[in-house]
């Protein structure tokens, strides 16, 4: 590890701390590039493990002693808000394992996070990579709240992803992109869709939510339309068509999903 090149990241025009938090399993061949790319620039990294099974602890480790291990996995939301509970800056950047802060957006957010700074938190846009080729368009030209004042912030309670929830709404918007290396390879794409429709079916089932095999088309359509060409996702090329199908079939599983548990559930009765 290249600490002397890591340490020349740190800005002293930034004005409050800041707190980084992931939340890791099975992460070793990602999470050592997301750390490095905050490593000397953070006041504080701030890892939450949910037990894993390969060297991601050990890696981590090298960056931080703030890694807390936990037992259970209570979905994505709450194992959020155990990474908040331990940041103690001003500031909190929230990060997934496979992304990565570049150099233009650390200093975009130096020079946001200003004493006086009006505004709770900002929306940071996306450049994701999907099979070796970065896409603008459909669901990558998205932008997510990931760095929110610390005080009176928290996390939604949703299984699947989980949203910050500022302490009010005035949330702003960089225009740096976070890069974000979402699949290793098609099939972990695929697991990984098929592993949150099942998840998000579970607890919209337990919140009373229920869908028809119509109702499932019917989004998984509305999705296709929407990413592919509301979102200009043809401008991607291939992988910007294969990703609304995948976006189509996560869709459709999730409400199908959802369908399966209530005739499952009266079926049984």
């Amino acid at each position: 590890m290249n600490n002397k090149k890591i340490i020349k990241q740190n800005n002293s025009k930034r004005k409050c701390s800041l707190s980084v938090i992931i939340i890791v399993k099975d992460e070793a061949d990602r999470i050592e590039a997301c750390l490095k790319s905050v490593y000397g620039w953070a006041n504080e990294i701030v890892v939450v493990d949910s037990g894993s099974s390969d060297d991601t602890v050990e890696i981590v480790k090298k960056f931080t002693k703030k890694i807390f291990i936990t037992d259970d996995w209570p979905g994505f939301g709450p194992q959020k808000q155990r990474a908040l509970t331990k940041a103690t800056c001003d500031w909190v950047l929230s990060l997934d394992a496979d992304e990565i802060v570049p150099q233009e957006l650390r200093e975009e957010i130096d020079n946001s996070l200003l004493d006086d700074q009006p505004l709770s938190g900002f929306k940071i846009p996306w450049a994701v990579y999907v099979f070796g080729k970065r896409l603008d368009h459909g669901r990558s030209g998205r932008a997510n709240l990931r760095l929110f004042k610390r005080r009176g912030a928290g996390f939604s309670d949703c299984r699947v992803h989980g949203s910050v929830i500022p302490a009010d709404n005035s949330v702003g918007i960089l225009q740096s992109r976070l890069l974000h290396f979402t699949y290793r390879d098609f099939s972990h794409a695929t697991t990984k869709f098929s592993q949150y429709a099942w998840q998000w079916a579970i607890q919209r089932y337990h919140d009373g939510k229920r869908a028809g095999l119509f109702k499932a088309f019917w989004h998984a359509g509305w999705m296709f339309f929407s990413i592919y060409f509301l979102r200009f996702g043809f401008l991607d090329g291939k992988r910007g068509l294969l990703m609304a199908i995948l976006f189509w079939q996560y869709t459709f599983n999730k409400y199908a999903a959802l369908w399966t548990l209530e005739i499952t559930a009266t079926a049984n009765e």
